[in-house]
């Protein structure tokens, strides 16, 4: 199949992470097709996302989905929603991946439909795609998020060899959310705890990395979260401690104050800002 069209997977299970976070394991008839392409993309990337499509109800869709078809001949209100996450882990030998949404109530589209899947519910996946890898020649690796940005961390660190040298930063809820991370790397991990404040908007992370007694030698950065990292972070890593853009992987992966399709426009607007020439 190809890899611009979506594979059918099927809900075998969810599992809470933590009091935030629930794990929603697929798999089913399309689980090979899906496999494909992310063989290929695995030779790569470590840190590899898909796009999840969420029909809309009422509509009768192309079979196999083919989203320029839809996009064509429907109409606007039958356009799917799309979504982009971090696969968290593949099974070959089961035929499942997981993919870790966080859940704060009601508000927007994947983290409600990951509360209330069941066995059996079906979803359309596109990708997977990447753009991140653990450099070797590094001396030693940043990460930095909050827990939306949590299972990019925890799949990155995995992939990081035995000799490596990590630091990590993850703010997050309280205690509850803290959640037991692998690596063969050194790693040096921090937790950050904002309690009753809301997410998104404290400046732990930022206080933290600008605190840090910065180790010598050639860095490789993973900043990934609420957009403010983009703000605070990003230029402190790339302005004031030299990291090249190269050497640091950066994305929004929500922003507070604004909804999900709000997001989805700002964050075009950045991408196309950062493109301009002369940009930081």
């Amino acid at each position: 199949m190809s890899k611009n069209l979506p594979v059918r997977l099927t809900v075998v299970r969810t599992e809470p992470v933590t009091p935030t976070m629930v794990r929603v394991v697929l798999g089913g008839d399309g689980f090979a097709a899906f496999l494909e392409n992310d063989a290929a993309m695995r030779q790569r990337y470590t840190d590899t996302y898909v796009k999840l499509v969420f029909l809309a109800d009422g509509f009768d869709y192309p079979d196999p989905l083919d989203l320029g078809i839809v996009n064509a001949t429907m109409p606007r209100e039958a356009r799917p929603v799309l979504r982009t996450y971090t696969v968290r882990w593949v099974d070959v030998q089961t035929q499942e991946l997981a993919i870790d949404f966080v859940v704060h109530g009601d508000s927007g589209v994947a983290g409600p439909w990951a509360a209330r899947a069941q066995p059996g519910d079906v979803i359309h996946v596109r990708g997977p795609n990447g753009g991140y890898l653990p450099d070797p020649t590094a001396d030693w690796h940043l990460f930095v998020g909050d827990e939306a940005g949590l299972p990019a961390i925890a799949t990155s660190l995995e992939a990081l060899p035995s000799g490596s040298r990590a630091f990590a930063f993850i703010e997050i809820d309280g205690p509850a959310d803290e959640i037991a991370l692998t690596t063969a790397a050194d790693l040096d991990l921090r937790w950050l705890h904002r309690g009753e404040a809301p997410a998104g908007t404290t400046t732990l992370l930022d206080d933290a990395v600008r605190a840090f007694d910065w180790p010598q030698g050639r860095v490789q950065a993973f900043v990934h979260g609420e957009s403010a990292l983009l703000k605070s972070v990003r230029p402190f890593v790339m302005a004031e401690r030299g990291v090249t853009r190269a050497d640091i992987s950066v994305s929004a992966y929500w922003r507070r104050g604004t909804t999900e399709e709000g997001f989805r426009v700002w964050k075009s607007e950045q991408t196309e800002a950062v493109m301009r020439p002369g940009a930081p």
